[in-house]
C-alpha cells in the first residue's frame, strides 16, 4: 500500500443495505450470481475457494468487494466495493453485481454511494469503473454517483468503457 491509502472499511451499512466482508457461508449465493452471469456454475468448493481469495487478498490491499445484504430481508443480493482489476491499488475501480431479481430498485446506486464514501476514506484520488458498452443499467449508477465517461478500449468480447470519478 502506498504511504497515503488507508484501507477500506469492510463495513458499511445503508438504511437499506449492509455490505461486509464474505464469509465461506457466501460460497452458495456466489455460485448462483456467477451462474446468473451466463456462465458455468462453480463446483461450492471452487466458489468457497474464491471466497476465501477475495477475503485474503482484502487483508493484503485493503480494498475488496463486499456482499450486500438486504437489513430488512436479510438475504444476499449481490457485491460492491473496490478492487484493482484493469487498474491500479492507488486508483482502483468500484465494482458492483446484483442479482437480477432485484435490479430496478436502487440497491446498486446505494450500494456504490456508500462504497464511494469509503473510497474517498481510503485517501485515494481517483476511481474508476470499467463497463461493457451494452450495459446501459451500470452506466446509470456511475453517472448517479458522478463518474463521466473517459476513454474506451477493446478485447475480443468488444468494447470497454472506461468511466472516472475524481474524489
Amino acid at each position: 500500500m502506498t504511504a497515503n491509502f488507508q484501507p477500506m472499511e469492510f463495513e458499511m451499512e445503508t438504511n437499506r443495505l449492509s455490505l461486509s466482508m464474505g464469509k465461506e457461508s457466501d460460497a452458495s449465493w456466489y455460485r448462483e450470481l456467477v451462474a446468473e452471469r451466463g456462465q458455468d456454475m462453480p463446483t461450492l468448493t471452487v466458489a468457497r475457494d474464491r471466497v476465501i481469495s477475495i477475503r485474503d487478498k482484502a487483508m493484503e490491499k485493503g480494498i475488496a468487494p463486499l456482499t450486500i445484504r438486504r437489513r430488512d430481508e436479510g438475504d444476499y443480493i449481490g457485491y460492491s466495493g473496490l478492487i484493482i482489476g484493469r487498474s491500479t491499488l492507488e486508483e482502483p475501480e468500484i465494482a458492483y453485481e446484483l442479482f437480477r431479481r432485484v435490479h430496478g430498485n436502487g440497491y446498486a446506486t446505494e450500494a456504490a454511494s456508500v462504497v464511494l464514501h469509503g473510497a474517498i476514506a481510503t485517501g485515494s484520488h481517483r476511481l474508476w469503473s470499467t463497463v461493457r458498452s451494452w450495459n446501459a443499467a451500470s452506466f446509470r449508477v456511475l453517472e448517479k454517483i458522478g463518474f463521466r465517461r473517459d476513454h474506451s478500449t477493446w478485447d475480443e468480447r468488444g468494447e470497454i468503457v472506461w468511466n472516472v470519478r475524481d474524489l
